[in-house]
């Protein structure tokens, strides 16, 4: 089962309930092909601490598969991929070297997580 990994620019831009996007994530949801992953990570940078405007990516949240972590391991293969890249935050590291193998990176940064892409063992990054 290949996971499908979002950012903070992914998960903001699916709880803000974008028409288009909802009917994309029903269609996934009735195929059941994969779980949508969000590192815990990310959410330092998709959430504010204020109720009213977390309220939205906290009720998406529940949709999702929050991981803990990385662990020693996902966090240094994460450090690998950004020192090849030579670009990307660390949390965008992250979410490609979860994504390793075979997985899909939902964001809305292309450039970056492509970059770090091309150093990973088979992941796909698709823009929101």
């Amino acid at each position: 089962m290949k996971a499908v990994i979002l950012d903070s620019g992914a998960v903001t831009h699916l709880a803000s309930r974008h028409q288009r996007t909802v009917a994309s994530l029903q269609f996934d949801a009735m195929r059941d092909s994969w779980p949508t992953v969000v590192p815990a990570i990310v959410l330092v940078e998709c959430l504010t601490g204020r109720q009213r405007t977390d309220a939205s990516v906290n009720r998406f949240l529940k949709k999702c598969v929050v991981m803990d972590g990385p662990q020693e391991s996902l966090a240094r293969r994460a450090g690998t991929l950004r020192a090849k890249a030579r670009r990307g935050s660390a949390v965008d590291a992250v979410v490609v070297a979860m994504a390793e193998p075979g997985g899909t990176v939902l964001t809305g940064d292309t450039g970056d997580l492509r970059a770090l892409a091309a150093h990973a063992q088979d992941v796909s990054v698709f823009g929101m």
